[in-house]
């Protein structure tokens, strides 16, 4: 079970994760969220905003990484066409072992992640 950090020290680490890829894209972003969501890890708006699930600090590093880099690449490519994916795999090329490891991890109202299966990361 993990400790919730402040709400300030979440926002302040998926931000940073955020604004580092982002410039790796050369995305623009009109405004990030990070909240309590129920089902999501993270979310993309037509107009330029992210949304994350806080939670996101919990998973292993290159989970993170890819739930970041999925919403970033949103804002190039707003359809989960071809040209999503290749861009998804300029940062994260083994995208879609990454994307099966993330459906081990669940989302509960405890302020932790649990995993399914035997592999954690």
């Amino acid at each position: 079970m993990h400790k919730k950090p402040s709400s300030s020290k979440i926002k302040e680490l998926i931000c940073a994760k955020v604004f580092y890829f982002a410039a790796v894209y050369s995305a623009s972003i009109n405004r990030i969220s990070v909240r309590d969501q129920k089902s999501r890890w993270g979310s993309c708006s037509k107009k330029g905003n992210l949304n994350f699930n806080f939670r996101i600090i919990f998973l292993p590093g290159l989970l993170f990484d890819y739930v970041v880099v999925h919403e970033i690449c949103h804002l190039k490519e707003f359809s989960h066409s071809r040209k999503f994916w290749g861009l998804v795999e300029k940062q994260i090329p083994d995208y879609k072992e990454i994307r099966k490891k993330l459906r081990n991890y669940k989302i509960t109202r405890s302020n932790i992640i649990e995993c399914r299966g035997s592999e954690s990361n």
